[in-house]
């Protein structure tokens, strides 16, 4: 069945002027305003980021939130940081993006068969979002999905984006606990008949790239065994 584009881009206008988590609305709004040194001349995003890509793709990738100076720089999903820059690189070698470096939201980046969000939309003070600022965001996770009825798997960057999708199947029915589903980078986990796949990946961070937790490697293997389930038809 064709995904809903209109309805997919009306989220999308909702996210952008959506204003229910006030301390995280103030938080990115002084990060615009202060902006960093090395982007001075940008004028920042400010708001609450969309989510984009390929609205018949057979790929969700799921992350935590924007970065303070990427997405909430650029206006567009892991773009403009060095996260972005680890993950575009991946989903590059694997077929899934046009090109392997994000810079702006006009730069001509095009996602195959990939859609990109994420559980918050807005960057949090510390890369920490409260619990009550994730249910707020939950409902267009949980719309999105809907939406995107060509999705057969899942790639969950991080711990939290991947607790959030399975907190959205529990709240339908779809899975009766989290408890048999644990968190592991490159780990694989059959939701049941008719759902998509889920793969866990460690997110791509700076903290976890620059300790090696996380390795170019590694984190185009997640892809890598994406694609091979998509091409499997499973």
């Amino acid at each position: 069945m064709p995904a809903d584009i209109a309805s997919l881009g009306g989220i999308q206008r909702e996210v952008a002027a959506c204003v229910r988590c006030p301390r995280l609305r103030t938080h990115c709004a002084q990060i615009a305003q202060a902006k960093k040194k090395a982007y001075r001349e940008w004028q920042y995003w400010g708001k609450p980021v969309p989510s984009f890509g390929d609205p018949e793709a057979g790929l969700l990738i799921v992350g935590l939130a924007p970065g303070a100076h990427g997405a909430n720089r650029t206006g567009r999903m892991f773009t403009g940081d060095s996260s972005g820059d680890f993950l575009f690189h991946a989903l590059h070698a694997t077929g899934f993006a046009s090109q392997a470096a994000s810079r702006s939201r006009d730069d001509g980046l095009e996602l195959r068969g990939a859609y990109i969000t994420a559980a918050v939309r807005c960057a949090p003070p510390g890369n920490r979002p409260l619990p009550e600022e994730i249910l707020n965001c939950r409902e267009y996770l949980a719309r999105e999905m809907d939406l995107l009825t060509g999705v057969r798997v899942v790639v969950a960057l991080g711990r939290l984006a991947f607790d959030q999708y399975l907190t959205v199947l529990r709240a339908r029915g779809a899975i009766a606990s989290k408890a048999g589903f644990v968190f592991g980078h490159d780990t694989e986990r059959e939701i049941g008949p008719g759902r998509p796949r889920l793969i866990g990946s460690y997110h791509p961070s700076r903290q976890n790239t620059s300790t090696g937790l996380l390795t170019a490697g590694m984190l185009r293997q997640v892809f890598v065994r994406a694609r091979r389930r998509l091409e499997a038809g499973l």
